[in-house]
């Protein structure tokens, strides 16, 4: 586990950044054979990965992800659905780095009701426009609010050591609440892609720590080429961002409902008035064990494992 043990030295002496918006990804769909697994998102096929020759550059893969979790913005409560959080990196011998992210996004979240829906969100109101709105609300379908996590623009600062420590953030990662329903539209947002939410999750408590090896198609072997390092069991935590005002919410996503949510839901909201947590996160770092022993090819050589693993 040499190459593991490599980038744990690298992580102690500067932290992985830039994690670019450039790049190429698998279907999401794609499914990947044992150790594989958790990277069937991961940029392999993208110029600066096959690019990595193993010995100034290497490639690694990146995965982390939680079943369920919760965001308070505000005094709004936004459940998150199921995330997953996907990006490659390339290590340089100078402890800097380039990372390239999917071309779907570093982060998937499942979608989620909101509870109380927009009765809870902008309801009652003495105000009459709202009031009327309030009033069209007859049924479970009407009053239903989707909320989806999304990702926008680029992460940064992404720390490796961080990923097996406590209260140290990992990553920052700018998203928007998108939420929809038939009385305010399908433009509403909690942050834009211009005035994002900044997410900076850290854990909770230290994970278990297991590292383990495959043969290049990913079916686990003791001496096996392909090396990954899993990080679980940890709540990953968020009590620090601020969150802007909502957008774009009412008819033709024009705002005209952005001030009454804004007022329910008390946004903007400053820093420590917020919070988010992942349940049961897993966090996965894929990398060849010896890449000096794929030089000058090592990018290419983990883009050809990669896809030797689909099933």
């Amino acid at each position: 586990m040499a190459t593991l043990r490599r980038m744990s030295v690298l992580g102690a002496t500067a932290a992985l950044a830039t994690i670019a918006s450039i790049g190429t990804s698998s279907a999401a769909g794609t499914q990947l054979n044992g150790n594989w697994a958790p990277f069937n998102r991961c940029p392999v096929d993208n110029a600066a990965m096959l690019g990595a020759d193993g010995v100034t550059d290497q490639a690694t893969c990146i995965s982390s992800s939680s079943a369920s979790g919760v965001i308070k913005i505000g005094s709004s409560v936004v459940p998150t659905g199921k995330t997953d959080l996907q990006v490659g990196i390339v290590t340089h011998s100078d402890g800097t780095n380039s990372v390239v992210a999917p071309s779907d996004g570093a982060l998937i979240a499942d979608p989620a009701d909101l509870p109380g829906g927009l009765l809870g969100l902008m309801c009652p109101s003495s105000v009459p426009v709202v009031s009327a709105v309030c009033g069209q609300i007859t049924n479970s379908t009407v009053n239903r609010i989707v909320a989806t996590v999304e990702s926008v623009g680029t992460p940064s600062d992404f720390q490796l050591l961080a990923g097996v420590s406590e209260g140290v953030p990992i990553i920052s990662i700018p998203v928007r609440i998108h939420l929809s329903n038939p009385l305010i539209g399908s433009n509403c947002y909690i942050g834009t892609k211009s005035a994002p939410v900044i997410l900076r999750p850290g854990n909770a408590a230290a994970p278990n720590v297991a590292a383990d090896s495959a043969t290049s198609n990913g079916t686990p072997a003791s001496e096996g080429p392909f090396g990954r390092l899993a990080l679980t069991g940890s709540t990953q935590q968020d009590l620090t961002f601020a969150a802007p005002g909502a957008s774009g919410c009412g008819p033709l996503g024009l705002g005209a409902f952005n001030w009454a949510v804004n007022l329910k839901s008390g946004l903007p909201a400053a820093s420590g008035t917020n919070s988010v947590k992942l349940n049961n996160t897993s966090t996965y770092l894929g990398t060849l064990n010896d890449p000096g022993a794929t030089a000058p090819n090592q990018g290419k050589v983990f883009s050809q494992y990669w896809h030797s693993a689909v099933k």
